[in-house]
């Protein structure tokens, strides 16, 4: 009887997943040892990767930037497949553009000095929060406190500084303390976006000196993220990826299976296989629906350090909306890069025309210079809310805002209109149900490493306990980063991480 090889499958064929894989079925001899393959519930690969096009435009829906290229492993790849070189105008993408203007939401454009003084006060607060991590210390002790708390103490010391000045009128219905708030709330509004957070009073403080980025600019990739996924599936035979293979139950310690092996998946089209290694590499929102008792992903359930963890950390929804601007209404014009400034909750000067889901965006701006493809961010309930909005209501309520915005400024002379739209669905997609992870409030990077921890947990070595097999259940994927979490290069890292476990229990040399 010829015995069966070792079966692993990957659980996602987002770049974790594919970076395993191409560990796994590249490392010399591996085919011998093992069998391999990758199984993905959508009909792509690439997970929170996701370039297409759009109006004749390359556009991202998901990843957009290489957080810090020096030593960062998707700049490396994105170099060796030539990713920065093309012809196309789309080289600058992510709104690098030229014209960078700040304007207030009844069209006054705030002038760069203003805007600057606030800019860099905030830039301080954020290095401080993420170099030092002592402001408990200085606050009574407090356990936990949150980044919306912490930056808005920050905002009353910048107040303190500047007493006396509060009143002074800069625009019509705009005194100084009004409009310094609202540039203030424009960065706290960025932040939410690049932390994937609904809320900064979920966002813990102390969590914030976990992450760290890679030195160096921060850049776009010109041929497109997903170029890099390619690249990765490349080396792998067709066959390999299982696409529309959605898991919906990972039964895990089996005793008497198929072959013994300890793993049975469980797919949506009610089908079955049967593994003695599984690498999930799903989204941290997939895992928490997953552990909800209606759900039941796993069986048995994952053990309470897994769950707390899952159930502690935060993640969040950022969605992006393209958007086409009328040919009538782009002749001859350039759109600048947007930054918008909007009167404060509880404020009676609020602009009635402007949408309530407009009202935390901050950065409108061309995908590139001269584009008529502009982009807006929206995060948490605004981002949720722009899912369930049909194409007609977004653009009607984006250029209603715009043209509130540009109507006393020199840039344009008439109204703008935009023609088509396209949003991204991260926060709906029961593929994701989400963005990328944040550490919340009453989590922390212990959270993170506990997210990485593969299953069963290690026994003891009492001759009488029986000894489940090891590396049943393992997990990649930037929620499994402590220090890289939310970033494509965490999750590049993870997949990594992971193959090498396996591969060191099959004892590779390769490793």
């Amino acid at each position: 009887m010829v015995s069966q090889k070792p079966k692993v499958v990957i659980i996602g064929a987002g770049i974790a997943g594919l970076t395993a894989a191409k560990k796994l079925y590249t490392t010399q001899n591996s085919n011998e040892l093992f069998e391999l393959c990758v199984v993905e519930g959508g009909n792509r690969i690439g997970g929170r990767i996701f370039t297409t096009e759009f109006c004749g435009d390359r556009v991202e829906m998901g990843a957009t930037w290489i957080h810090g290229i020096e030593g960062n492993p998707i700049y490396k790849i994105a170099q060796e497949i030539n990713g920065f070189e093309t012809d196309e105008p789309w080289d600058s993408m992510g709104g690098k553009v030229d014209k960078k203007v700040t304007i207030t939401e009844d069209g006054h454009e705030v002038h760069s000095s203003l805007v600057n003084s606030v800019s860099n006060f905030f830039s301080n607060l954020l290095e401080f929060s993420s170099d030092e991590g002592d402001f408990d210390e200085e606050n009574g002790g407090v356990d936990k406190i949150s980044m919306g708390s912490y930056l808005r103490k920050g905002l009353e010391f910048y107040w303190g500084i500047e007493k006396g000045q509060e009143n002074v009128e800069v625009f019509e219905n705009w005194s100084r303390k009004a409009l310094e708030e609202g540039i203030f709330a424009m960065f706290e509004n960025i932040h939410r976006h690049y932390s994937s957070t609904g809320d900064l009073g979920t966002l813990d403080f102390n969590g914030e000196s976990e992450f760290c980025n890679f030195p160096g600019d921060e850049i776009t990739i010109a041929k497109g993220y997903s170029s890099v996924v390619e690249s990765l599936a490349s080396v792998l035979p067709s066959g390999l990826i299982q696409l529309g293979r959605k898991v919906s139950k990972i039964e895990w310690q089996l005793e008497n299976s198929d072959g013994n092996k300890p793993v049975k998946l469980h797919f949506s089209d009610g089908s079955v296989m049967y593994a003695d290694h599984v690498i999930v590499t799903v989204s941290l929102g997939v895992l928490k629906q997953g552990i909800r008792e209606d759900s039941s992903l796993f069986s048995p359930p994952l053990p309470k350090l897994k769950t707390e963890a899952i159930s502690r950390l935060g993640f969040g929804v950022v969605d992006k909306v393209f958007l086409q601007l009328s040919p009538t209404h782009h002749d001859g014009i350039n759109f600048p890069n947007m930054m918008m400034v909007f009167h404060q909750p509880g404020s009676k000067l609020k602009n009635p025309k402007i949408p309530l889901w407009i009202r935390r965006t901050t950065l409108t701006h061309p995908v590139y210079p001269e584009s008529r493809v502009v982009v807006s961010w929206f995060a948490g309930e605004e981002a949720m809310k722009v899912e369930t909005l049909d194409d007609e209501e977004i653009i009607e309520g984006v250029s209603t805002t715009m043209s509130q915005f540009i109507a006393n400024t020199k840039h344009f002379k008439n109204s703008i209109k935009f023609s088509k739209v396209l949003k991204c669905k991260w926060g709906t997609d029961p593929l994701f149900l989400g963005s990328y992870t944040h550490i919340a409030v009453g989590s922390s990077g212990d959270d993170l490493d506990a997210m990485a921890e593969p299953l069963p947990e290690e026994i003891s070595d009492d001759k009488n306990s029986k000894k489940s097999p090891r590396l049943q259940v393992l997990f990649a994927g930037e929620a499994t980063s402590r220090n890289y979490y939310s970033t494509t290069h965490g999750a590049y890292l993870t997949g990594l991480r992971e193959a090498n476990r396996l591969l060191e229990h099959f004892q590779c040399v390769d490793v």
